[in-house]
């Protein structure tokens, strides 16, 4: 399992550990305006799967604003940001920072996103950072998972897979 740290001490990862090749498991999440998402919902698109703790947080921010002005220059590619906020609070942070190109959604209510990806802190039942990239046939091309929560993910290495896929 992957070993990762928040503020330098150990957290526990509930969940599966995804890997390059793994078909991407559905799941089930709610947008801004509290409609059942799944991972089916983007049929036919390149997925770029955002995840972080909370927008409301610093890093979180800024790596949700980075995937979205990064957004009109990869084509057909979906990005979602997922994060445990509530949805009440991910529009309010998207309305307030003019954060419109991707989708953000929240996985508060079953933490299903979570245990499927193997990003859900035991200890704080919020969502460690990662990065994953699922083909429009659903398998996972890349995965990042950051080793420290409050560190910024590799965001050239994530825009050049993209690329090289596209």
């Amino acid at each position: 399992m992957v070993q990762v740290t928040f503020n330098g001490d150990p957290i526990t990862l509930v969940g599966t550990e995804i890997n390059i090749g793994d078909e991407a498991p559905n799941f089930s999440a709610l947008s801004t305006d509290m409609q059942a998402v799944s991972l089916t919902d983007y049929e036919d698109k390149v997925k770029l799967i955002s995840v972080v703790p909370s927008v409301d947080t610093g890093v979180c921010a800024k790596q949700t604003k980075r995937f979205n002005e990064e957004a009109n220059q990869l084509g057909n590619v979906q990005i979602l940001t997922i994060s445990m906020d509530l949805p009440f609070a991910q529009k309010r942070w998207t309305e307030s920072n003019d954060v419109h190109s991707l989708q953000i959604l929240s996985d508060h209510r079953d933490a299903d996103f979570g245990k499927k990806y193997g990003v859900l802190i035991k200890e704080l039942r919020l969502l460690s950072r990662a990065v994953f990239v699922v083909d429009a046939n659903n398998k996972v091309t890349y995965v990042q998972y950051v080793s420290e929560v409050t560190d910024h993910p590799d965001y050239d290495q994530v825009l050049d897979h993209l690329k090289q896929i596209m």
